[in-house]
């Protein structure tokens, strides 16, 4: 079955940055776009970033646009998420997960996602 794992969370400060990896396995990963979210304690899941070939595009919320750069490796069935000028209203668990190509609907949507991985920890010190 398809598996989804984040890593590289963790705790920093303030205008610091991280880069979160997400590895996949169990399905043909350039048959995918990806995508980003996160969840904050009490809020909804919400939409960070996402893409659709190496090559692009690429879409971002606007919270987040102008210092994170979604990419991938199709070699490595993995997803990256670089995340710069962290702020603390960063801090939340931010969740890959992928959208088979050619399903209908926006990428900002979480439904239109078909698998999620477990989730990492980003927490953000002022």
């Amino acid at each position: 079955q398809v598996q989804l794992v984040e890593s590289g969370g963790g705790l920093v400060q303030a205008g610091g940055s991280l880069r979160l990896s997400c590895t996949a396995s169990g399905a043909t990963f350039n048959n995918y776009a990806m995508g980003w979210f996160r969840q904050a304690p009490g809020k909804n899941r919400e939409f960070v970033a996402a893409i659709v070939w190496s090559t692009g595009p690429t879409y971002y919320a606007e919270s987040v646009k102008g210092r994170s750069t979604i990419s991938r490796d199709d070699a490595k069935s993995t997803v990256y998420l670089q995340i710069d000028s962290l702020k603390p209203e960063d801090t939340a668990v931010y969740y890959c997960a992928d959208r088979p190509l050619g399903v209908s609907g926006n990428y900002y949507s979480s439904n239109s996602y078909l698998h999620w991985g477990q989730g990492t920890q980003v927490t953000v010190s002022s």
